[in-house]
This record gives structure tokens, C-alpha cells and sequence, in this order.
């Protein structure tokens, strides 16, 4: 078995293949039984029943936490502190406080390891260098989550900024992905090439026209609650005619003005 998809195949085949089997001195098969015995059963609670296994593994300095001889990434602020998991039977959650900061397939061969490239975008944008060759970049090439349009960024980027800038300019793109619904970064992408620019600030710009476009809302961090006050409201009502006139003479400005012609007499006086 490659993976607990396939065991869960294998067990699936095997459960139809004993259905039909006939108990011994019995004329109907198992499943032909279990359906006779089915409506006769209690019903299911009502709650669910969570089969998950809380763990506190501490990340280490890579990022990742051990779980079963196997190895998971954590976002790269997570670094040195112990995070809980939730171990469920096909995957893996990592949670920061009460909020799910990860989720990975449940890995079953010792040794193996899901690393996802978004846990290292802060570190990768201080050393651009460390990506090519990195594991989560091969992992998200193969998931196809690394697309052919990255791709395209990215060389596009290096070959007008240098290997550092070039990685960096990607990278801000990459973390486009945290705010945008990836169709939309990788349409924004698509249309800088096209009009020959590899700046993040072009992708981020059309990514965002692409997914109002789509009627897809942007997942922009959300600001400062506004501070409410504790005055009381007052509602005025709503005059149903015009203003009444305002008898009042307009403002004078006259007696002032004659300030303006005392002031050279004083200046000249206190000359003299």
C-alpha cells in the first residue's frame, strides 16, 4: 500500500467481497442479513464523535513538527514553540491558539515529510537563494499548486532582476495566495507577462480586478474594529419643508477694517 487512499480501497473491496459470503447453515449472504438487521438498529447519536489524537510536538528549527516517525511543516513564526495537532486518520491539522493553521494528508511511511511552501515565504524572502533546490518548492511542483505561470514569473524575473531580486519579486507574488483565490493570482500573473512586466504590484493589481470580476471575495486581512462610543445617539427628525428665511443683516466687517488704518499711525509713532 502507497498511501491510506489505497488501503482505504482495499478495504472497501474487501468489505463487498465479504458480503457475500454465507454463514455457515445459512441459506442468505451477510449482506442480505445485515440489511434485515439494519432497521431494527438504534440510531446514530446525534453528535458527532471526534477519533482525532491531540498532540503537543514542538516545531524545530526547520519548521516542522515529528508526528509518528513522519515530519509536517508549521508556518515559520511557529519556530521553537509547541503547537497543537490534531491527528486524525487521513490527516493532520495544526492549530495556533483555536484557529487551523495547517492541514496535511496523513503521511504513513516512516520518514516521509509534506512541507508546504507557503510555511517558508518569510524565511525564502531573506534567503532567495535557498529555494530552487528546496523541498517544499518540489513538493508544490508536483501538487501542481507550483504552477507553469509561476514558473514563467519567476524566469521572467530573474532574467530582468538577478537570481536575489527576481526570487524576491516571486515570492511577493506568492504571497498573494494567503489574501487572493489562487484562479486569480495565477490570472493576474498571466496578464503581466502579457503585457510584459514581471512587478508584483501589476499581478496583485489584476488578481484583484480578476476576482471582483468573478464575484469572488478577496480575503483581505480584516483592520482595527472601530472604537465605539458611549455617547448617546440623537436622531433629529426630518423637516418636511424648506427653511424658513433668515432675517438676520449679513455680517459687517467695517469696524475692523479701521484697525487696518490705525496701524501705520502706530507704527510711525513708535518710530519717532
Amino acid at each position: 500500500m502507497k498511501s491510506l487512499s489505497d488501503l482505504n480501497a482495499r478495504l472497501a473491496e474487501d468489505d463487498l467481497r465479504d458480503g457475500l459470503r454465507h454463514v455457515e447453515f445459512r441459506r442468505d449472504t451477510v449482506a442480505a442479513d445485515f440489511a434485515k438487521e439494519a432497521p431494527l438498529l438504534r440510531p446514530l447519536p446525534a453528535d458527532g464523535f471526534d477519533t482525532g489524537t491531540t498532540l503537543w510536538p514542538k516545531a524545530d528549527k526547520f519548521a516542522r513538527v515529528s508526528v509518528g516517525k513522519c515530519r509536517y511543516s508549521v508556518p515559520a513564526r511557529l519556530i521553537g514553540t509547541a503547537v497543537r495537532i490534531r491527528l486524525g486518520a487521513n490527516e493532520l491539522t495544526v492549530f495556533e491558539g483555536g484557529k487551523a493553521v495547517a492541514v496535511h494528508p496523513r503521511l504513513v511511511a516512516s520518514g516521509d515529510e509534506h512541507l508546504l511552501l507557503d510555511h517558508y515565504l518569510e524565511i525564502l524572502a531573506r534567503k532567495p537563494g535557498a529555494l530552487p533546490g528546496s523541498v517544499p518548492l518540489a513538493q508544490a511542483r508536483a501538487d501542481g499548486s507550483f504552477t507553469a505561470a509561476h514558473e514563467a514569473l519567476w524566469s521572467q524575473a530573474r532574467r530582468k532582476l538577478g537570481d536575489g531580486a527576481g526570487t524576491r519579486a516571486l515570492i511577493e507574488v506568492l504571497l498573494l495566495h494567503r489574501r487572493l483565490p489562487a484562479a486569480s493570482v495565477t490570472a493576474g500573473i498571466e496578464a503581466a507577462l502579457r503585457s510584459g512586466t514581471c512587478s508584483p504590484d501589476v499581478v496583485a493589481v489584476e488578481a484583484r480586478r480578476h476576482a471582483a470580476a468573478a464575484g469572488a471575495a478577496a480575503a483581505e486581512p480584516p483592520g482595527p474594529a472601530p472604537r465605539r462610543s458611549r455617547a448617546a445617539v440623537v436622531t433629529l427628525p426630518r423637516r418636511a419643508g424648506p427653511l424658513p428665511a433668515d432675517p438676520r443683516p449679513l455680517p459687517d466687517v467695517a469696524a475692523y477694517d479701521q484697525l487696518l488704518r490705525l496701524a501705520p499711525r502706530q507704527q510711525e509713532g513708535s518710530a519717532s
